[in-house]
């Protein structure tokens, strides 16, 4: 403290943002105060005081019509910046949100299984046989196997997407592979 200006005077002429006066601030809190003439104590009690209103306004906001357009400009002007903060996240706090969300959306999860059952269904051609059909099941089986012993998740992928703008594969033994689940986020639906 020793180092701190000792009022607002000395504070706005040295260009410091903060000083210490040692007297106590109308509420009793003896800490820093602004060159503004807050006591930084205050101004953290009151930030916890607004929390929960500011994130109703924020949540509200972030729902508006004029929230999404600007969250959509931002993601659009800075896209790789998101997704590197977003890729930096710990993994425990990417699975905690992918596991509430999944609870929120419950409809959309079964959806999209179904739609993605549909879609193996509608790609696998009659005429594939029931030892064919048993390889295909057996692969499921190696990832899911490899994802209990190794502690990463592994995935069985088209290497001929099943829906792709170029060309789309079938759900057949020779046209899926065993690997792990970000290489297959990486490769998406191409056809490497």
């Amino acid at each position: 403290m020793d180092t701190v200006p000792k009022d607002r005077a000395e504070a706005k002429r040295c260009g410091a943002s903060h000083y210490f006066t040692g007297a106590p601030c109308k509420h009793g809190h003896v800490a820093l105060r602004k060159v503004s003439g807050k006591c930084v104590q205050c101004v953290k009690e009151e930030a916890v005081a607004l929390a929960p209103s500011r994130k109703s306004y924020f949540d509200a906001y972030n729902r508006s019509e004029k929230g999404r357009e600007l969250k959509k400009d931002y993601y659009e002007r800075n896209t790789d910046v998101v997704k590197a903060r977003a890729n930096a996240r710990p993994t425990e706090d990417k699975n905690r949100y992918r596991l509430a969300w999944r609870a929120a959306n419950k409809d959309l999860v079964t959806a999209d299984n179904r739609n993605r059952k549909r879609r193996h269904r509608e790609a696998t051609p009659p005429w594939v046989t029931l030892a064919q059909r048993n390889e295909m099941r057996a692969l499921y089986r190696v990832a899911m196997q490899l994802t209990r012993t190794t502690g990463v998740p592994y995935v069985v992928d088209h290497i001929v997407p099943l829906r792709s703008p170029v060309v789309c594969g079938l759900h057949v033994p020779w046209n899926l592979q065993v690997m792990t689940r970000d290489d297959n986020l990486k490769k998406s639906n191409k056809h490497v």
